[in-house]
């Protein structure tokens, strides 16, 4: 095989210099980002990684903060700096960032446990799994793993600001997973296997009896106990519907059933409605529970994290 030459060398060698050249060349630009008689180098840093990170320059940001972390440890702004990093990371949303993410979130809450933005950091790491959450007939991975984070995060920092922020996404992360596991037992209702609708749902109010949406899952367990001529213990969960929720739209019908019970007139079993779309829908015991139904999955849109 003929080798090209260039310049009394090897074309390849030429390409490699030339890329030797021109890393160097980047790095140089780099090291003039500091002017000459700047005083406190570690805040020039800091303030331009900070304008670079709002206006979601990623990289730069990233460059701009890992040289204060790396070359001036007793600064003061390191310990902001290095959320700087996990927060670029995240900015960029792709999976391989938000690994990183993770670690870097992680690192500062081992390396400034009592730092003021402790809090901030947990935070975050909740907020990475959040941001990947799918949807609730797909893997609740993601979102179990971001309830653990925000669980620990009330545990341990009661008294933060961000404590609002935290508690309404802990609850949405948490109504996303019994959605999952209240479709599950709806699907089991309306194959009329109504022992593992039972089942799924009672274990889904023991987990979460501040499920948002928990009136559809004391109506349909208390019309599978029905089914399943368990009245006296369908009896309770229509009472608790009517009780805890002004407005639902399984009200009429728990009211309904509850003056059927006072009135003795044996329930109409064979109502099979959930939902008036639902209603006159023949359902059948099935030897054995179906596996239930599996969409397709979602792609997750992280947002721009508040600093």
């Amino acid at each position: 095989m003929k080798r090209v030459w260039a310049w009394g060398l090897p074309l390849g060698r030429v390409f490699g210099v030339a890329l030797g050249l021109l890393l160097a060349a980047s790095a140089c630009g780099t090291k003039q980002d500091i002017p000459t008689g700047v005083t406190d180098a570690d805040k020039f840093l800091f303030e331009k990684g900070t304008e670079a990170l709002n206006k979601k320059r990623w990289f730069s940001a990233r460059q701009y903060f890992t040289r204060l972390v790396d070359n001036y440890p007793q600064s003061p702004h390191r310990p902001d700096a290095k959320l700087g990093i996990a927060d670029s990371y995240l900015g960029e949303g792709t999976t391989e960032t938000m690994v990183q993410a993770t670690s870097e979130f992680r690192e500062f809450l081992s390396y400034f446990p009592t730092h003021k933005r402790a809090d901030y950091a947990q935070y975050k790491l909740g907020y990475v799994h959040y941001s990947r959450m799918r949807g609730p007939a797909r893997d609740q991975t993601e979102t179990r793993a971001a309830i653990e984070e925000w669980e620990r995060f009330v545990e341990r920092y009661p008294n933060s600001p961000l404590m609002p922020e935290v508690r309404a996404k802990l609850r949405e992360a948490r109504d996303r997973v019994a959605t999952s596991e209240y479709q599950v037992g709806l699907f089991y209702y309306k194959q009329g296997w109504f022992p593992a609708a039972i089942d799924r749902f009672k274990d889904l109010l023991a987990r979460d009896p501040l499920y948002t949406q928990r009136d559809a899952v004391y109506y349909h367990l208390g019309e599978s106990l029905l089914k399943s001529n368990r009245q006296a213990e369908a009896l309770p969960y229509f009472d608790r519907l009517v009780k805890e929720f002004e407005v639902s739209g399984y009200l009429l019908r728990a009211k309904t059933r509850l003056d059927e019970f006072k009135a003795g007139v044996p329930p109409a079993t064979s109502e099979q409605a959930s939902t008036p779309s639902e209603a006159g829908t023949p359902l059948a015991p099935t030897p054995a529970p179906p596996a239930s139904p599996v969409s397709a999955p979602e792609t997750p849109q992280p947002e721009t994290a508040p600093r």
